[in-house]
């Protein structure tokens, strides 16, 4: 017979159940975690550093950029060197842009040495494409730049190898010219980029507590006092509360990089003892999160829109991934499907349709190449498996013959041809062989 255990022991099973169901979720989604040079500069980094290592070593994928403001401030004291900060950029000149790469590659190297203390192999690389900031309001940035392209699919090759990522604060034009760039800003541009499922900016501070600011009402709050989370209308009525702090910078840049795709941005005080982690596999959390509606953008397709959708669906029927579909058809089941869009065009559809005794098919899976970067697909999934719920049905299938490995990433398992509805059985086309995939709802 099962004993119960106390109330601490069924904490703790609860607690190991948490970990292992987010890192089923998390396992091969991208997390991007840029570090504030203090933290790594002080003695409990090399703890914090052995918690990302564990992090890539259990399938997550990582990319570190790590600030270097306060080392690029030492080297510049060092040799002599002005500048000056205008609006929280830093106008580099010609003479402190050598000391300003020395410093922001000290740094990197700093994490590539810790992570070799791990056993972590990492890189550090220029997959940044920059330009300079030019003169703005009369004001001459010189070296200071400003991101124009991420090289995402030589970052992804990177991790596809089983590296970490490195990536200084500079970016070079295609002249090879270095710019020096904002750390947070080359961050939340890198996470949008590579549609990553997190954004970390790790600091030394204690975040944001509820005496220093005016919060609205309904925001959560931590036990400790402070704000735990922001939805995106929240965090807009939280600026409009307390206008003009420039210390608010990260939350802004929280906020752009969520409204650029990234579904979760979370601010960590990184002195802290197992913060990241916390912050990963807790639903409490321990920082702040500044997160978007994660279906934002999907919405009901409407009758008038099958040309569009068909325009979308068109390069995989052509490769043969989906059946292809008449106007008239697709005209008759809109109800069933569901369009992403982007100022007001369409960029992606799905479908769900209803069977008897609970079960549902979810077809015609079409994401434009240019935004399959943003997660547009899980994102697809997971409001129909929603819609699914919501109708009462147990579980939902696919059939396909070239994405069963993409399926299966999403939760999906392998089935054979008894588990599809009677009605899907009998119409199913041997010829075809599609690979037939199940998920449960419960």
């Amino acid at each position: 017979m099962m004993e119960k255990g106390n109330g601490a022991e069924r904490a703790k099973i609860e607690t190991i159940r948490e970990v292992f169901q987010y890192l089923r979720q998390f396992k091969g989604r991208t997390f991007v975690i840029k570090i504030d040079f203090t933290v790594i500069d002080d003695p409990h980094f090399p703890v914090f550093i052995t918690d990302v290592a564990r992090l890539h070593e259990s399938g997550i994928r990582i990319v570190l950029v790590p600030g270097a403001k306060e080392r690029i401030d030492q080297i510049l004291g060092v040799y002599s060197i002005q500048d000056r900060i205008i609006r929280g950029v830093r106008a580099t000149s010609a003479e402190a842009m050598p000391f300003i790469m020395m410093a922001a590659f000290d740094v990197a190297n700093r994490l590539m040495t810790s992570l070799s203390g791990s056993d972590i192999n990492a890189v550090i690389g220029n997959w940044i494409r920059a330009r300079g900031m030019g003169v703005v309001d009369g004001v001459d940035f010189e070296s200071a730049g400003i991101v124009e392209r991420v090289l995402t699919d030589r970052l992804r090759a990177v991790m596809d190898n089983g590296f970490i990522p490195i990536l200084p604060c500079i970016g070079w034009n295609a002249l090879g010219r270095p710019y020096n760039l904002p750390s947070n800003e080359l961050a939340a541009i890198t996470a949008s980029r590579l549609g990553a499922e997190k954004l970390f900016f790790i600091t030394a501070g204690p975040g944001f507590s509820v005496p220093e600011y005016q919060v609205p009402d309904g925001v959560p709050l931590s036990p400790s006092g402070g704000i735990s989370n922001f939805s995106l209308p929240d965090l807009e009525r939280f600026f409009a509360l307390n206008p003009g702090r420039e210390e608010l910078d990260l939350l802004d840049k929280a906020r752009r990089a969520c409204e650029a795709g990234v579904e979760r941005v979370h601010i960590l005080d990184g002195r802290v003892d197992g913060a990241l982690l916390k912050e990963i596999f807790s639903n409490l959390g321990s920082g702040t999160m500044v997160y978007s509606n994660r279906y934002s953008g999907i919405r009901p397709m409407r009758r008038n829109e099958t040309i569009d959708v068909l325009r979308v669906m068109k390069p995989f029927v052509e490769r043969g991934i989906l059946l292809p579909r008449t106007e008239e058809t697709l005209a008759e089941s809109h109800g069933d499907f569901i369009v992403f869009e982007v100022d007001d065009a369409i960029h992606a559809s799905a479908a769900l349709h209803r069977y008897p005794d609970g079960v549902g098919e979810i077809a015609a899976v079409a994401v434009d190449e240019q935004y399959s970067h943003l997660g547009v697909g899980p994102r697809l999934i997971g409001y129909l498996c929603d819609r699914a719920r919501r109708m009462g049905l147990s579980r939902v299938f696919v059939l396909t013959t070239q994405t069963a490995d993409w399926f299966l990433k999403q939760g999906f398992e392998e089935a054979d041809l008894s588990s599809l509805p009677e009605k899907k059985r009998a119409a199913y086309d041997l010829s075809r062989r599609s690979r037939i995939l199940i998920k449960n709802l419960s």
